[in-house]
């Protein structure tokens, strides 16, 4: 066997629930060995230290209900089971969709903060030439120096 053989699976390990709860994870591992057996058709079988501490994650009572794992037949005759992970795989073609979904997210973030500052600014400057005529902008400003005032009393009093 000059070739190595990779192949991806999801294993189902509901049925380790039927099991006593101090035993749960210990028959989480035995479940995938047991899969790999059968769908490897190899004896041989070393579960990666990644994919045992996913197990074990949640302590002995709690193993996953499924787990994504990579099974790849190697030259010295034993199956090496590890976590899959999307990202190696599928990088290139997300990369050109992620970049035209992150430039329309950006686009209009940058454009909220423009609008919101020369609002925070333009009635600011109306205010101390139109005292009379924005009542409604003074309303909320004497409402604002009540609460600054209270402030201070509280300091004063301790």
């Amino acid at each position: 066997m000059s070739q190595e053989i990779e192949r991806v699976y999801t294993i189902p390990l509901g049925k380790v629930k039927l099991s006593q709860s101090q035993h749960r994870a210990v028959r989480a591992i035995n479940m995938i060995k047991e899969f790999a057996r059968h769908h490897m058709k190899v004896e041989e079988i070393k579960i990666e230290e990644e994919l045992s501490h996913l197990i074990w994650s949640k302590g002995v009572r709690n193993p996953p209900r499924k787990v994504r794992v990579r099974m790849s037949k190697t030259d010295e005759g034993y199956v090496l089971v590890s976590q899959y992970d999307e990202d190696v795989e599928s990088e290139v073609v997300p990369k050109k969709e992620t970049k035209k979904i992150e430039d329309k997210v950006e686009e209009p973030a940058k454009e909220e903060p423009a609008k919101e500052e020369p609002a925070k600014e333009e009635p600011a400057k109306e205010e101390p030439a139109k005292k009379e005529a924005p009542a409604k902008k003074e309303a909320p400003a004497k409402k604002e120096a009540p609460a600054k005032k209270e402030a201070p009393k509280k300091d004063s009093k301790k």
